[in-house]
Order: structure tokens, then C-alpha cells, then sequence
């Protein structure tokens, strides 16, 4: 063999490599998030309210639930639960709140995620109303109350004692001033 035909061999190899490379980088998020599904980790919660059936509310167990925020550098923002440790029993529907102050001199608007800590009990706290299915706009220097009502199914497994649900505030304030300005073209079309 050549060293020309060599070196073609070895380019062919490398592209395939690379390519191979590429396709398993792309493939790496949506299997990350199927293993979480599955083995019940990462503590990603619902985005869209739950419907409260009614269940029997299991008086014999107490679930403690602790609250926690968590800001973006770039939002100049106070977020903070309003208590910062419940205990609930399984089934019961549960209201709090948390408090969030704009502390800048500009309208904002902000978009809570949330996470539940063990990720093994995420699937069992449910919400029933919640800021974080929202964006949450504030004017400069405005406050709000934001409310969150929830319940624990009662099925939580028995090795579960306490749920740490987290929030972390982000700034969208851009992606919804250029939304904004993009629907606002939109129905100037429309009205053309």
C-alpha cells in the first residue's frame, strides 16, 4: 500500500471519527434526559399544574418540605421563600408563597425553574398552581407575592422523609422584549 492511498484511508477514518463524534455529542441530551427519567434523577419536576384528585390524606406520615432560591448574577432581583420549611402530611394541598422585589430601576421580567431534591421524589410533589408555569414581570423597584399550592402523593416510598424544592430565578427580559416587539410587528401586519 501506498503512502498516498495511506494517508486517504487514515483522512476517511478521522471523518468518520469525527462525524461519529458530532452525532454522539448531538444524541448525549435527549438519552441524559431519558436515563434521568428513568432512574428517577435530576429532580426535574412538571412544568404544567397538576389536577389534585382526591386522595386520602395520610395523617400517620409527615413529610418535611424545604424551600430554596436562588438568583442569577445578572438579575438584580430579592427571591426568597416566604417560609422556608414546611411539614405536610402525603395528600394534603398545601399554599405558600415567595417574595420577589425588583431592587432595579427598570422593568424586568423573570422566569423561575424549579428542581426537587432527592430527584427520586419529583414525581411525587405536584403542583397545583405555581409563579414558576409563568414568566414574572416586575416593574422597577415592585414587589409581588407569588404563590405556590402543591400536595405530596401519598405513594412518596417510605425512605423519603424530607423534599428540597429549589428555585433558580433567570433574567428573560431580552427574549421577551424581542418577543414582544415581534408580536407587536405581527399585529401591526394584521391590522394593515
Amino acid at each position: 500500500m501506498s503512502i498516498q492511498q495511506s494517508n486517504r484511508k487514515l483522512i476517511r477514518l478521522l471523518v468518520l471519527g469525527a462525524v461519529g463524534m458530532f452525532g454522539f455529542g448531538y444524541a448525549l441530551v435527549p438519552l441524559y434526559d431519558i436515563l434521568c427519567e428513568q432512574l428517577g434523577i435530576n429532580g426535574k419536576t412538571s412544568n404544567v399544574a397538576s389536577t389534585y384528585q382526591a386522595v386520602t390524606v395520610d395523617k400517620s406520615r409527615i413529610i418535611t418540605v424545604e424551600f430554596i432560591s436562588n438568583v442569577r448574577s445578572d438579575m438584580p432581583w430579592k427571591f426568597e421563600p416566604k417560609v422556608t420549611r414546611l411539614e405536610v402530611n402525603p395528600g394534603e394541598v398545601v399554599r405558600t408563597q415567595f417574595l420577589a422585589t425588583n431592587l432595579s430601576s427598570k422593568a424586568m421580567v423573570g422566569q423561575a425553574v424549579p428542581s426537587v431534591s432527592p430527584g427520586q421524589g419529583a414525581s411525587y410533589f405536584n403542583k397545583i398552581e405555581c409563579f414558576c408555569f409563568n414568566n414574572q414581570p416586575l416593574g422597577a423597584q415592585e414587589h409581588a407575592e407569588l404563590p405556590l399550592i402543591f400536595y405530596v402523593d401519598p405513594a412518596l416510598p417510605e425512605s423519603i422523609s424530607t423534599l428540597t424544592l429549589s428555585y433558580t430565578l433567570y433574567n428573560i427580559t431580552a427574549s421577551e422584549s424581542a418577543t414582544n416587539v415581534t408580536q407587536g410587528a405581527e399585529n401591526n401586519d394584521n391590522q394593515i
